[in-house]
């Protein structure tokens, strides 16, 4: 392994750490309060997909039997408010939510209800192409995009591509 790739993996072993704290707290949410609501898709469990650092701040998507969202640790905001975050692809709106057992998050829908995914590799598929979509710049100058905040497209992401919501 080259030192590069050490530092790069003692670098993502917090973000990671995070998500897979979040799975053993979204696992008993879960089982306590979700399993026999109408919305919980018993094909699939709680997972961490592509956690990892970007300037400086831990990002990545969790997938859950009722939701897939990407999350982020969140020092701003108050629970139930939106905060517009920044990413290569451009900018997003999150919303503020507070989760016991884990503190303030910011969170953006990718989908919910999660019966569009037949089992856990059509969900870890989908999450991987979104990080992977959300993580590379668009196509128009950053100041731009980083003025504009966007809603992640369901349809667009499974054809491979983000754009506001309704373009």
């Amino acid at each position: 392994m080259s030192a590069a790739a050490a530092g790069q993996e003692t670098h993502d072993a917090a973000p990671a750490a995070w998500g897979e704290h979040l799975v053993s707290v979204y696992r008993e949410i879960g089982d306590r309060a979700m399993r026999d609501l109408p919305i919980y898709h018993d094909a699939l469990d709680v997972e961490a997909i592509g956690f990892s650092d970007y300037q400086g701040m831990t990002i990545g998507i969790l997938i859950t039997p009722w939701f897939m969202n990407v999350v982020t640790p969140s020092a701003e905001g108050s629970a139930g408010s939106s905060v517009d975050i920044v990413l290569p692809a451009g900018s997003f709106a999150f919303t503020i939510g507070e989760i016991a057992g884990v503190g303030r998050i910011a969170s953006c829908s990718l989908f919910s209800p999660m019966f569009e995914f037949e089992d856990m590799a059509a969900a870890r598929a989908a999450a991987e192409a979104a990080i992977a979509a959300l993580m590379t710049p668009g196509d128009e100058p950053s100041a731009a995009r980083a003025t504009r905040s966007h809603a992640i497209d369901r349809r667009a992401l499974l054809r491979g591509a983000l754009s506001e919501s309704g373009a």
